[in-house]
């Protein structure tokens, strides 16, 4: 089998303008209680507030628009319990045209809800990965539909660089972008659009400890699974992709490693001071920027992707008065 080809700065180009009718520009906020904490200027670029309230929706929507209008009419597939799956649905709702959604059966009621309100069809399978695999391939047999990967695709990864290159025309003289990292493939992407930058402009990727597979295939050069990940942040869970390991071992992308506490700490810091939603994945590279006070970040102009902010309102307090 050839080597898949791995997506450019050109793609990330192409995929804004695609995607551009369908999906916010999202406003980037700023804190000053949080710069003093950090001791540098921070930026944030609130994908929270993007459609189906995360970054996804641009990744699911460049690959959905991108499709044939023949493969399109057979409709689209994918296998997620997340925000992924919100953003397939969502953008083949607005392309017109079916989506299947594997989802597992321990996958919260919150997020099948939303899943089957944006009008997809919704594939019951037991909760482990290769059972997952194994019902979104059996979908695709019987129904000819495309499947839509949620990080491990070149025009997803493409997708996903736009909240990077949209940040760069709001903010153009950031020195450090971080982004959270899962499967890579909003890291991956927004590496490729701070290409456009040169040198000026460094890249890191942010990482739950206890889900560090990413630093390790990085530091190894061999790609290597996530195992039995522990961490609270579980956008975070999910192994680093294929396309996305090429893309930022190519580039050198260096990645920090975030413990518990300082996800949790970040994450209620941005629910106080900025008085921002967001879930635990995006506290990842917040509290990198807050509480990694290495030289590259003291004083300098700080980006942070907050990927968004889908969070369970029926574990908190008032979740019981709502009947939720």
């Amino acid at each position: 089998m050839s080597e898949r080809l791995l997506p450019t700065l050109a793609d990330v180009r192409t995929a804004a303008r695609r995607i551009a009718p369908h999906v916010h520009r999202t406003p980037v906020m700023r804190s000053r209680a949080l710069d003093a904490i950090a001791g540098a200027s921070l930026y944030f670029k609130c994908e929270n507030l993007q459609r189906v309230g995360a970054f996804k929706m641009r990744g699911a929507t460049n690959a959905i628009f991108s499709l044939s209008d023949a493969d399109a009419s057979r409709g689209v597939a994918t296998h997620s319990s997340g925000n992924h799956a919100q953003a397939v649905a969502l953008a083949a709702k607005l392309r017109g045209i079916d989506a299947h959604v594997v989802m597992p059966e321990n996958a919260p009621a919150v997020k099948r809800a939303a899943v089957a309100g944006y009008g997809a069809r919704i594939v019951t399978c037991v909760s482990t990965l290769a059972a997952r695999e194994q019902t979104l391939a059996e979908v695709v047999e019987a129904t000819g539909a495309t499947a839509i990967h949620p990080y491990d695709d070149a025009l997803v990864i493409a997708g996903q660089g736009t909240a990077a290159l949209e940040f760069l025309e709001q903010e153009p003289e950031l020195e450090v972008l971080i982004t959270p990292l899962g499967g890579g493939g909003l890291l991956s992407g927004t590496t490729l659009a701070a290409s456009s930058q040169g040198s000026a402009l460094r890249v890191l990727g942010a990482e739950p400890a206890g889900a560090d597979d990413a630093h390790r295939s990085l530091t190894s050069g061999v790609r290597q699974p996530c195992l039995n990940p522990e961490t609270v942040a579980d956008g975070l869970r999910t192994s680093l992709g294929e396309l996305p390991f090429r893309i930022l071992r190519e580039h050198e992308v260096e990645v920090r490693l975030v413990e518990e506490d300082a996800i949790v700490d970040a994450m209620r810091l941005v629910w106080e001071r900025v008085k921002l939603v967001i879930e635990p994945s995006s506290a990842v590279p917040v509290a990198t920027a807050i509480f990694d006070h290495g030289a590259e970040l003291r004083g300098a102009r700080v980006g942070i992707v907050l990927s968004g902010g889908n969070v369970d309102l029926g574990a908190l307090l008032f979740g019981s008065r709502l009947g939720t």
